[in-house]
């Protein structure tokens, strides 16, 4: 009976013919980390775009499985501080954000801090840090931004800081200039 449970567990998630690209035994490791993702609730599909990505780049297979693995375990860390009812654009860009060096408290700060989507917001700290400025100074800024930022407000907002950096001025600086100028009456930033 547990045999034919997991022939048919195993069958279900082979029927993705895009894992095909992998060889046996890297499918085989690769469907069982998203077979076990999905009984958490957690995204399949970025899970299997890590692995064609592997593939794709040439990755040998204990690298490919790997990046999986990491990647399953950092959807299940933001989904538990995001919540169940983040979706996977939301996910994706947490754990983009908690690569980049947020800690999982801003995550949390940021859940708390934005209503609706949190998509945006954790895409520009992600893309801030990107741009070298420290994850602290990064965090700080978005989240004195996030509560009234319109998402359009956010894209410029980072916009601008890349711009202020390609002119030469420090990451952490042009930052901070920016999210003061943001804050004073009749900006972008300070719109509901």
């Amino acid at each position: 009976m547990i045999i034919v449970a997991l022939l048919l567990a195993t069958q279900v998630a082979v029927q993705d013919p895009r894992l095909e690209r992998l060889d046996p035994e890297t499918r085989s490791s690769v469907i069982a980390i998203v077979d076990s993702a999905r009984e958490m609730g957690l995204p399949s599909e970025p899970l299997v775009q890590r692995a064609l990505e592997g593939a794709t780049k040439g990755a040998a297979a204990p690298r490919i499985v790997a990046a999986v693995r990491r990647l399953a375990a950092d959807l299940g860390t933001v989904r538990t501080v995001l919540g169940a009812r983040a979706s996977t654009p939301e996910l994706e860009a947490a754990v983009a954000a908690l690569r980049a060096g947020a800690s999982v408290p801003v995550l949390a700060s940021l859940r708390d801090a934005r209503r609706g989507p949190l998509t945006m917001t954790l895409s520009v700290l992600a893309d801030l840090v990107a741009s070298g400025v420290p994850p602290d100074s990064a965090a700080a800024v978005v989240l004195a931004l996030a509560p009234n930022a319109r998402d359009v407000d956010l894209v410029e907002f980072r916009r601008a800081v890349e711009r202020d950096i390609a002119l030469g001025a420090p990451p952490a600086a042009a930052a901070a200039v920016r999210v003061n100028a943001g804050a004073r009456p009749g900006t972008a930033a300070s719109r509901p």
